[in-house]
């Protein structure tokens, strides 16, 4: 599908299923409320799937990879290869995010958009290279306009290939924080330095060059905030791109999409911008130690479910994501009603 035919195909979820969904929760054995956000997390899959008793039994974590020409700009800890090694790792199933899917059930779909090296054929690695990587967003755009757009429409088509019915986000890519820094500004119009974090682990003299190299991407580039794409193309990136296809292909098949930290969010948020309506099914997995996912996330009005001080990517706070969403639907499907076990319920009043 084109990203033109996605777009039109999303649409907002019926609301009513809302009060059905309530109504099945307070019937359960349990004081109403009594288990937080767990019940808010069934609720919303009830609304997003429009199934009254949803049972997810295909989720999938897309971890795309790209590589970033600002890399060049001294803005990371890692060389740009690890890029290429950590797909490796990740096709061989010993990266993190690996270790957390195989814990919840869920399928990993590794996909090179962008990485700079050619990348051998490895076993679970879907080839959909656009690009070698971006070009330098400190001396010119990242991509063209037909590239970013090409990116998107792969993400559109990984979904469409997993057939999932639940989504996590994940990516790879070294420099990408600063891609999705510089995205977080031009989109939401924060203060560079607000949304300028620590990335990988690096010291404060290679945030401040980080810094410095977003503020010449968006000097040089004038993203328009007022057409997405445009942003996504200049300062953004491959894997970026790839994760605002899969977020509007899953909300246009009513899939709910679990946003890992960072990088997704920034692509979440492209996403949303595209079509305001594919918000509705997003979740946030948890809240990363970057300024800028903070500002992401309020910018989306999503309540990230964790805040564990991870700052992985790969997708694994998705992956831990999932893993509640499938207990929230456990208990909505399982748990016994007061009726059905035969226990009393709430005498009237309050």
């Amino acid at each position: 599908m084109t990203l033109s035919a996605v777009l039109d195909a999303i649409r907002a979820p019926d609301p009513a299923l809302t009060l059905r969904a309530q109504a099945r929760l307070d019937q359960l054995t349990k004081p109403p409320g009594s288990l937080g956000r767990l019940e808010e997390l069934a609720r919303r899959v009830v609304v997003m799937t429009g199934e009254p008793m949803p049972r997810l039994s295909r989720p999938v974590i897309f971890t795309l990879a790209g590589d970033h020409g600002v890399v060049a700009e001294g803005v990371s800890a890692y060389p740009q290869v690890v890029t290429a090694q950590m797909v490796e790792n990740l096709c061989r199933g010993s990266a993190a995010v690996n270790v957390l899917a195989r814990h919840v059930g869920a399928q990993v779909v590794v996909a090179d958009l962008g990485v700079a090296a050619e990348l051998p054929a490895y076993p679970g690695l879907v080839s959909r290279k656009v690009a070698p990587g971006t070009d330098n967003m400190a001396h010119g755009p990242a991509m063209g306009r037909e590239q970013a757009l090409r990116a998107v429409e792969v993400g559109i088509e990984l979904v469409g290939e997993a057939a999932p019915d639940l989504v996590g986000t994940g990516e790879m890519g070294i420099g990408n924080t600063t891609a999705a820094s510089a995205l977080t500004v031009a989109l939401t119009g924060a203060d560079p330095e607000a949304a300028t974090g620590l990335g990988t682990g690096i010291d404060e003299a290679t945030r401040r060059r980080k810094l410095e190299a977003i503020r010449r991407a968006l000097a040089v580039n004038r993203p328009d905030p007022a057409d997405p794409l445009d942003p996504l193309a200049k300062v953004g990136g491959l894997e970026i791109a790839g994760l605002v296809g899969i977020v509007l292909a899953a909300a246009a098949r009513k899939v709910p999409v679990v946003v890992d930290g960072f990088i997704a969010t920034a692509a979440a948020l492209v996403a949303v911008r595209l079509k305001a309506e594919a918000r509705d099914y997003l979740v946030a997995s948890h809240r990363s130690p970057e300024p800028g996912h903070r500002l992401l996330l309020e910018t989306l009005g999503l309540a990230p479910l964790l805040d564990l001080g991870m700052r992985l990517g790969e997708g694994t706070g998705a992956a831990l994501g999932i893993g509640l969403i499938q207990a929230a639907l456990g208990l909505y499907r399982e748990m016994a009603t007061f009726k059905e076990a035969g226990v009393s319920g709430r005498e009237n009043g309050p």
